[in-house]
């Protein structure tokens, strides 16, 4: 079983998910939304949960730098309680992701050879995997610390 890391944007959520032990977090894909339609991907969540065999959501918490909470908060919120309505049986955690994206554009830059072109298309993916990551290296082992 494992746990998926979610980026959720207002156009794209990126999708990370733990190795079955609950050691390291990989990058997916990144999945399209549209946040302003009401177009928020859980189809396409649906069927990654079923590959994977999912045990639990970790939701990136993209919170202000002096720990207040924005709109991006109440997406990200929202986008959980959205999974929920679709996944009772599967329990979701929020991770503070404050410089994930930060993170990720650092690493891409620094250690991989990519065009700027490419790192826009795979910095999603790439802070969903922060995100899991962060949350691994918190909790240790897997599914028993999610709520």
């Amino acid at each position: 079983m494992r746990l998926m890391g979610l980026d959720v944007g207002s156009k794209t959520v990126g999708i990370s998910v733990s190795d079955p032990l609950g050691w390291t977090a990989q990058a997916v894909e990144i999945i399209p939304i549209d946040e302003e339609n009401e177009v928020f991907g859980i189809e396409r969540v649906a069927q990654l949960v079923k590959k994977e065999q999912v045990a639990g959501f970790v939701i990136g918490l993209p919170k202000n730098m002096n720990n207040t909470e924005g709109p991006r908060v109440e997406a990200s919120q929202h986008y959980g309680k959205l999974l929920q309505q679709r996944f009772p049986d599967i329990p979701i955690d929020f991770q503070d992701e404050r410089l994930t994206t930060v993170e990720a554009h650092r690493m891409l830059v620094e250690e991989a050879d990519i065009s700027r072109a490419k790192q826009k298309k795979v910095i999603d993916e790439v802070a969903a995997t922060f995100i899991l990551q962060s949350y691994l290296d918190r909790h240790g082992r897997l599914v028993a610390k999610l709520k």
